[in-house]
This record gives C-alpha cells, structure tokens and sequence, in this order.
C-alpha cells in the first residue's frame, strides 16, 4: 500500500484530493497539511512514500517545503496546481530544482470532460513515483560519467558526422533534465534543437519560460510554418504534434494521438529520420512509457547518431530503457553528460 500524504491549504482542494487518491486502489492517504510547516512535521511524523504538494500556502509555502523535505527527509514530491497562468506555472518548475519529482495540474472537476483523464494522470504518477529512489548518489555517478566519456570519446573517432539537427523526447522526469541540457549548451551552439516534452496542457508556455531562465539559447514554443533557426531550441506545444519538414519547416497537426498522446516523439522522431537521415542527432531522455523507442531504432538503422539516458540518472527509465532493449541507441549517458556530447558532435566536421 502506498502512503500518500497530501499537502494543500484550500479545505475543498484538499478534500477532492484525499477522496481521488484514496479511492485508488493501493494509495492510502496516511494524513493531510495546510501549509509548509505542517508537511515537514507530517513527512517526520508519518513517512509516507510520497507526496502531494500545492504551491502557494500560507505561512511556508511548496517551493521552501520542498527544499526543507528533500534536505531532512528526502521523499518524492508530485507538485500539483490549479493555477496556469505564465508566472505560478514558472514557478511550478522551479519547484524542481528544489527536488520535485514531477509537476501536474490539479484534476478537472466531477463532469469536466477532462475528469477522469486528470484523475488517472495523478494517480498513475503517484504509483510511479512511490518507487522512485530520492537517495542521491552523484559521487557514483559522476565516477561512471567520467569512465563513459572517455569510451564515447573513443567510439566518436571512428564516426563519419555532420550533425543538422538535434531532437530529445523526454516525460516523467524530463523537465528537470532539459534544463541541465540547455543550460549546457553554449551561446554558439550551431544547429537547432527540437523537444517533445510530454506534460499536462497548460503548462507548456510557462515551462519554455523557465527553461529561458538558465539557458543562453533562444528558446520557443514551436508555430506553425516557422523555419527553424541554427542555435534555437524549439518545444511542441499542447495538445499539437509536431513535425519538420525539408527546408526547415515545423508542421504542427491535431492528428490522432500516438501512443496515447498528443504531442508524441514517435512523430517528431519519424519526420527528423526523413528530412535529415543520418544528419541527425536524436536521444531518449527519462520518461514512462515507449514513446519514440521504435522510432529511435529507426534512426539508428537510417546512420544517425542515437542515445538514451541511463537508469540511474533517469527518473523513470521507461522510454530511454524500452530504446535500449531495441539496441536503438548508438550510446547511453547519464545527464550531466549529454550536453557534451551534443556540442561536441555537433562542432564536428564531416
């Protein structure tokens, strides 16, 4: 059994919340809190195994509480809002970087259209992030990171490369790593950078914003018919797919969804491996699910270069673990060692 405790100052929110989550079988909501301070002493008290946590509280609010919690008693933390507008939603990512998990919106109200999605959504990233391990182990890490780089270091000399694009899909977790990516990648960087990032609707204009915090790099939620731009990085927005065209061109459709989504990797990856072929470097990043695992393989086999994050710097090593049973990945990384790798292949001459 999951023990949930749910943090949230509103008495309605919370109620909604607490009857969600423990209608859910295997989710037990051990005790709720009204702001900040409460959920510190709760997490102490209690030891749940995860977390739900509002952003704007009195007293303390998610964001410090966050922080505190991942500093005392690490515990994985779903951060969940009703609020999009562009500046709450920028500080929902930054709740990230305080040690948050995964970032959703607050399920629809009983009779939205949207109810019953928005409740399975939470209620699947609850389950999935109660195995999440928060322990953090980057001294491991960072010793297996500088071991790998020189074996990609020595597999890159025997490479034929001339990179024209980059393409990351990424879901559970990705977030967070994008930022470490893009805020990697320098000022010169000479090619363009398309993102499928999947996320709940509503939060795509504020995530570009906070990712444009840290990032020297202009960065946009992707339009329709626009030429992409060498050194820009480009994110599908909500509920669109997004394609590139010869020339350049993004094509942004409402076509069915792929893999239960929409936008899907599947299709970003399909339309790079035939506009570019092997002039493309593509990678897998932390995520549920297998979107664009196949479709990666398909790359692979076209003579782009392909990676996938590794399990252990993965939040969920779903989508990146499904590619690398394909053997669709010419490498696998951990995170802090993908930007590197992009720079280094993409300042490479054919």
């Amino acid at each position: 059994m999951i023990k949930v405790l749910v943090v949230e100052d509103s008495p309605a929110v919370r109620e909604f919340l607490v009857h969600i989550l423990g209608s859910a079988p295997g989710i037990c909501v051990v005790g709720t809190a009204n702001n900040g301070e409460e959920a510190i002493e709760a997490v102490e008290r209690l030891q749940p195994d995860v977390i739900t946590m509002d952003i704007h509280m009195p007293i303390m609010d998610g964001l410090e509480a966050t922080r505190q919690i991942m500093e005392t008693h690490p515990t994985p933390i779903v951060a969940v809002s009703g609020n999009t507008d562009l500046n709450d939603v920028a500080m929902m990512f930054r709740i990230t970087d305080a040690g948050a998990l995964a970032v959703l919106r607050r399920p629809a109200g009983m009779g939205h259209p949207d109810f019953e999605s928005s409740v399975k959504e939470l209620i699947q990233t609850v389950k999935l992030m109660s195995e999440v391990k928060v322990v953090r182990r980057w001294s491991r890490v960072q010793r297996e990171a500088t071991i790998f780089s020189r074996l990609v270091e020595r597999d890159l000399e025997h490479m034929s490369i001339k990179v024209e694009v980059v393409a990351l899909g990424a879901s559970t977790g990705g977030p967070s790593v994008l930022q470490t990516i893009l805020t990697a990648l320098p000022k010169s960087f000479p090619t363009p950078v398309l993102i499928v990032q999947h996320m709940t609707s509503g939060f795509t204009q504020g995530f570009v914003e906070w990712l444009s915090l840290s990032s020297v790099l202009p960065i946009h939620v992707a339009r329709h018919g626009e030429i992409i731009i060498s050194g820009h990085a480009y994110v599908a927005p909500d509920e669109y797919h997004m394609k590139v065209e010869r020339g350049g061109k993004i094509v942004l459709t409402q076509e069915a969804l792929e893999n239960g989504l929409r936008p899907s990797v599947s299709k970003l990856f399909r339309s790079v491996a035939d506009t570019y072929g092997s002039n493309a470097l593509v990678g897998l990043l932390t995520g549920m699910g297998r979107d664009g695992a196949e479709e990666l393989k398909l790359l692979k086999d076209k003579g782009a270069v392909t990676f996938a994050q590794d399990k252990d710097s993965s939040i969920v090593h779903g989508m990146p673990g499904e590619a690398i049973k394909l053997n669709a990945a010419t490498l696998v990384l951990p995170s802090e060692k993908i930007a590197s790798l992009l720079t280094s292949l993409t300042n490479r001459k054919k």
